[in-house]
């Protein structure tokens, strides 16, 4: 009885300290309702004692079928609390039996599962921390059982004042600037100009999204001493769902299941089987019968669908206060700087566009297209061994013209801008995230001390040292077995990149086998153009190689990481990243890099090819250059990739989801997944990625990576990646809402080591495609011949005219007479003037058969070195200085938000003096009026 008053007491003083509670003459309906109140918690409170009070074998007295079938207690007692509860918080699945208590984290197990003991102090321990529970019994399967966690708000406040949990306690003052009458003629001017415009298209609907309050208010810690400063006008609502799933899922993570200094938490018991799934309920079905325009939104589930993850919004801002709110602060980041991203693509893939467009429209008025075309005349040596025949040089003047598409006098301009744009694009995410981290309350939030990993903890249990945070003694790796198992760590990493360089020169000899064995098919179409037939299939095998190479490469990782033996999650995380990225990067790029830098650069020349085990005559480039075999190989390397891994990201859910829906419209006929409850809808769901949100973070830098590395050579590689990146928003809204089982809300500060990559890949961009443009391209050697060699050399001209008889003037003279035996092609080339060829060309700078040192390098070969090595210098250090003049220039937090800041800690300090002396004033006048007075009062 004692402990009932209490409680009374408490509620009492709870109620009366509400702040929207501040008149001193209160109505009696006011009185009324906070007696009704009072009695509604003392329900609750009674309820609970039982659940306290209750036995813990298995817990068969809280177990129910999945009909709802109970004894004739609980029958009895549900009719008393239906009659006060709302009929729709029974059916549709999201509370206790009772209508009242929220569900706020689902456990399953099975009872087949042999570790009953363990689970059974697991829960006895969960209800001594307060928590209440209920079982249900699977629909689908009797041998499923359903954990349902309920946290009261007296659990719900005191881990949150001990998780600095911060809530919303008086609503934000906004203040204008102070601006000269000038100014603000000009601003009614440009009001009534976007005044006739059409309303912005992109910006969703303000009546549709719910009013996040969270966000118009200052916020503090909670503090259960303070509560009267914070704004709750209803308990059951002042806390979000997100906030109380990540409050229980802290209470479930420091739960001893077994005696000993180890065994705690709930991790480890998902780990040895002792539960089988562990989440919080989504809010309901995503889909409704009404429009939300009518009726409004179901939930938010159904309001994230609707203005989110649906097709027919695929234009439209994300609502990132909104995901953040459902899914928490760590995914909400991720999709933030996914928009950031796709958004920072516009500009690039416009000016990458305008480059194409701009070889497009120039491609008649160029001069080395043109004599290319017309080079009837010219005599090419063959390409292969025996079965190339020889060729004209017009017959590629396709190949001439597509290559000037990509390979024009914008190319060098495009390579700069994105070398910039890399730079401006991190520069402005870093703003972009200072202002998220303020809106969303991450300024001042520190990650809490982690949990040591259980497999350290059990490596490493003999030896222990003071943590010198914490105090406590904690496992203890030694240096020298950090490093040792370091060094094996990087061993096997430089093992699986010789792996991938082995596949790659597995790649060349089959592009130096096939290319011959084209030349001799018999369709002509094949025959003609066999070395694009043989770049085409090298690039799908390539392909091939890379998604299985994939597979053996996230297995390698796996193990190489668990053997460093990391001693917290994020350690293991980080370093698992890094490995898969680097992995994946070099599986991803060494083709690229070969064709780029490789290809046709060491073969010889005619009369003296250099070759593989002195067997296999190395690859040449096409007589138009290597550069359309870089492009062929970016272009379908980009489109199979992300059409693939679009495929993966969605198909695997929505056939695993059908295949689960389909057995059991079978046992249950079609009307059986609507009578389900929302726990087992959400079971069947398929769960989230066992590493989080890393699939979806590699995918987007590797794209990041092939939009900047090699952007040079492929002009289209924004613009493919922002038509993937609308579509990639859109997959992974609908994925998260419809397709996997709702995540714990989690925090984050920022996205982690993945910045840092970003970081690295942009210094890589800009050494990559200063080669590009120096070494597979022609921009150096035309420019050279212009200056110096065409027939304005010494004018200081550079334009079309200057660049007369250039293709002649980069072919050599080879004498036929002069090829080896197992070179010498089968035709004699008398097809071409009706007796067999004495000379052909080819692609080289080199004196011709009669000079004094035959086939020596001529001046204008290393006239071309020079300026490309010049080039590469005179590229890098300008780009880097122009990158970090703007890193200088662009500070990482905005001036305005700064000054946000300071204001609102002023304005915070403020009101909680104010807060706190109203408090004193009324506590004073409360004493008076009782009569009881004291000296020496403040104030």
């Amino acid at each position: 009885e004692g402990s009932e008053d209490l409680q009374v007491n408490q509620l009492e003083t709870q109620i009366w300290i509400k702040p929207d509670i501040q008149k001193t003459d209160v109505d009696f309906s006011e009185i009324l309702n906070a007696i009704q109140e009072i009695a509604k918690d003392v329900n609750i409170f009674f309820d609970e004692l039982e659940g306290v009070n209750s036995p813990s074998r298995d817990d068969d007295s809280l177990l129910h079928h999945g009909n709802l079938t109970s004894t004739s207690d609980d029958a009895s007692r549900l009719e008393v609390v239906g009659e006060e509860v709302s009929d729709k918080n029974k059916i549709n699945g999201l509370y206790f039996r009772d209508g009242k208590c929220r569900i706020d984290y689902i456990l399953v197990y099975r009872k087949s599962n042999p570790q009953t003991e363990k689970r059974e102090v697991f829960e006895r321990n969960i209800r001594a921390e307060g928590l209440q529970m209920e079982k249900e019994s699977s629909l689908a399967n009797s041998d499923i059982i359903f954990v349902k966690l309920h946290a009261p708000w007296e659990v719900l406040g005191k881990y949150a004042e001990l998780m600095n949990v911060r809530m919303p306690f008086r609503r934000k003052i906004y203040y204008l600037h102070r601006r000269y009458k000038f100014m603000n003629r000009i601003e009614k001017q440009i009001s009534r100009f976007r005044g006739w415009l059409p309303r912005k298209p992109m910006k969703l609907d303000k009546e549709t999204l719910p009013d996040l309050e969270e966000n118009d208010c200052y916020t503090a810690p909670f503090s259960q001493q303070r509560i009267h400063h914070f704004i709750i006008h209803n308990k059951d609502t002042f806390f979000n769902n997100a906030t109380r799933s990540r409050i229980v899922h802290h209470i479930l993570q420091r739960v001893k299941y077994e005696e000993g200094k180890n065994k705690i938490g709930l991790n480890r018991l998902l780990s040895n089987g002792s539960y089988e799934a562990a989440f919080p309920l989504h809010e309901g079905s995503y889909r409704s019968k009404n429009s939300i325009k009518t009726h409004g939104a179901e939930n938010h589930r159904h309001l994230l669908y609707e203005c989110w993850a649906s097709w027919g919004v695929w234009y439209k801002y994300q609502p990132l206060d909104l995901v953040r709110r459902y899914f928490g602060e760590k995914i909400g980041l991720y999709f933030a700087w996914l928009g950031w991203y796709t958004g920072m693509l516009f500009p690039a893939a416009f000016i990458g566009l305008f480059v194409f467009l701009y070889g497009v429209t120039t491609l008649n008025h160029c001069q080395v297209s043109k004599e290319v075309c017309q080079a009837t005349d010219i005599i090419m040596c063959p390409i292969c061994d025996k079965y190339c025949p020889f060729m004209r040089l017009s017959d590629s003047c396709i190949y001439a013209k597509v290559t000037h598409l990509f390979d024009n006098g914008a190319t060098v301009f495009f390579a700069v801008f994105m070398a910039v744009w890399a730079t401006v694009f991190l520069e402005f995410w870093k703003r972009r995230r200072a202002v998220i981290a303020y809106d969303w309350d991450l300024i001042d939030w520190e990650e809490e001390e982690e949990e040591i990993r259980p497999q350290f903890e059990a490596k490493y249990s003999k030896k222990e040292r003071m943590n010198p945070i914490s105090g406590k003694p904690e496992p203890y790796q030694a240096f020298a077995d950090k490093c040792s198992r370091l060094i094996v760590s990087a061993s096997g990493i430089f093992f699986m990149i010789c792996v991938v360089i082995a596949a790659v020169f597995g790649i060349v000899i089959y592009r130096v086998v096939t290319v011959s064995t084209f030349a001799a098919f018999k369709w002509a179409l094949i025959r003609n153009n066999s070395q694009v037939a043989t770049t085409g299939t090298a690039v799908c095998i390539n392909f091939c190689i890379i998604m299985l190479l994939n597979v053996l490469y996230e297995k390698v990782a796996l193990f190489l990481t668990n053997l460093e033996q990391p001693r917290t999650e994020s350690e293991w995380e980080n370093s698992f990243t890094l490995k898969m990225f680097l992995f994946q990067f070099v599986n991803l790029n060494s083709s690229t890099f070969y064709i780029a830098f490789f290809l046709g650069r060491f073969t010889g020349h005619p009369g003296a090819y250099l070759r593989l085990i002195n067997r296999w005559r190395l690859e040449e480039c096409h007589p138009s250059g290597c550069l359309i075999d870089l492009c062929m190989q970016m272009g379908i390397i980009m489109v199979l990739k992300q059409t693939w891994n679009n495929f993966m990201e969605l198909g695997y859910p929505l056939i695993q989801n059908w295949w689960t829906r389909r057995k059991l419209r079978q046992e249950y006929g079609t009307q059986g997944k609507t009578c389900f409850p929302q726990w087992e809808k959400d079971y069947n769901l398929q769960p989230m990625n066992a590493y989080g949100l890393f699939d979806e973070y590699l995918e987007m830098i590797l794209q990041f990576g092939f939009t900047t590395i090699f952007v040079a050579a492929f002009p289209l590689a924004p613009l493919l990646a922002l038509l993937n990146n609308i579509i990639e928003i859109r997959l992974d809204a609908y994925k998260f809402v419809t397709q996997w089982r709702r995540p714990l809300a989690s925090r984050a500060k920022d996205i982690g080591i993945w910045y840092g990559i970003l970081e690295g890949i942009g210094i890589l961009s800009v050494i990559t495609n200063a080669f590009v443009i120096a070494v597979t391209s022609d921009f150096i050697p035309r420019l050279v011949y212009a200056y110096k060699y065409g027939p304005c050399a010494g004018q200081g001209e550079a334009g079309q005219k200057c660049m007369v008889g250039y293709v002649n003037a980069s072919l050599s003279v080879f004498l036929v007479s002069d090829f080896e035996n197992r070179s010498e092609p089968t035709s004699n080339g008398s097809e071409f003037s009706g007796s067999p060829l004495k000379y052909c060309r080819y692609r080289d700078y080199r004196d011709p058969p009669h000079s004094p040192v035959p086939y020596g390098y001529t001046l204008q070969f290393w006239h071309v070195l020079a300026a490309r090595l010049a080039f590469i210098i005179v590229f890098e250090h300008l780009v880097f200085c122009i990158k970090h003049l703007i890193s200088y220039l662009i500070p990482d937090l905005p001036k305005d938000l700064r000054d946000r800041m300071r204001r609102e800690k002023y304005l915070i300090q403020e009101m909680m003096y104010e807060a706190e002396l109203e408090r004193l004033q009324k506590e004073r006048k409360e004493r008076k009026k009782n009569g009881k007075s004291y000296h020496n009062e403040w104030p």
